[in-house]
């Protein structure tokens, strides 16, 4: 069995100020952020509607980092293009969200960005095992996407069914929606290494006090970290 992988924690800036997403996005990176999640809906896909491109490039000069763009849209392909100008370094796109998920993943790698697939909890792991090759992350929803807050809903069978089918491809597992300090060791004993996490780090702190940032943002890598034997 190969080691496991660093764990990275993406903040989810739906939870953010929505007034203030610059100092917002400093204050994660500056505690302990690994990536910055941005949550993009359309309100046909999913039930809200949250940010375009043109937010993605206001952004874009705050996000020291990596930029995690995760695209809860339908159609995908006629947005990849501007998503990938705005700066996106990650465009995940939904394997429900359109017939053609071969060909959205080769758009937006040919658009300059990291490609991932992302699969709704009802969706189960076999439906990404033939684009692997194509992409750089594979997204596991542990909510019905459309809302921030939601309650975790138990995916570690497909979690590990994902990481399973990756093998030793240089790939990762994200695993979006209700992670805490609770549910993190379960989701990164199955495999994943990349935890979106929202509500969990944001809660408590601003950007005028982000202390509490890093603590929320600590206490899910240190969980997931003790679970995997990473843990210093």
């Amino acid at each position: 069995m190969s080691a496991p992988r660093p764990i990275r924690i993406a903040p989810s800036i739906l939870s953010a100020d929505f007034a203030d997403f610059g100092r917002e996005i400093r204050a994660i990176e500056d505690q302990g952020a690994d990536w910055v999640h941005v949550d993009v809906m359309d309100g046909h896909f999913v039930p809200n509607i949250t940010f375009g491109p043109p937010a993605v490039a206001a952004f874009r000069p705050h996000v020291k980092t990596v930029m995690d763009v995760h695209l809860m849209i339908a159609p995908v392909d006629p947005y990849i293009e501007a998503f990938a100008r705005a700066g996106a370094d990650i465009i995940t796109a939904h394997v429900e969200a359109g017939p053609h998920i071969h060909r959205t993943l080769q758009a937006i790698r040919a658009a300059g960005a990291r490609p991932g697939v992302a699969l709704n909890p009802g969706t189960p792991a076999a439906a990404v095992a033939d684009v692997l090759d194509l992409v750089d992350l594979v997204l596991v929803m542990s909510v019905n996407p459309g809302f921030g807050g939601q309650k975790f809903i138990d995916v570690t069978d497909k979690i590990r069914a994902v990481r399973a089918l990756i093998g030793d491809r240089p790939v990762h597992v994200e695993v979006d929606g209700g992670v805490t300090p609770e549910t993190a060791p379960q989701v990164a004993r199955a495999g994943a290494d990349v935890l979106v996490a929202g509500s969990a780090v944001f809660r408590g702190g601003s950007a005028d006090d982000p202390a509490p940032y890093g603590t929320n943002i600590r206490a899910i890598r240190q969980a997931a970290e003790f679970a995997t034997g990473q843990a210093v």
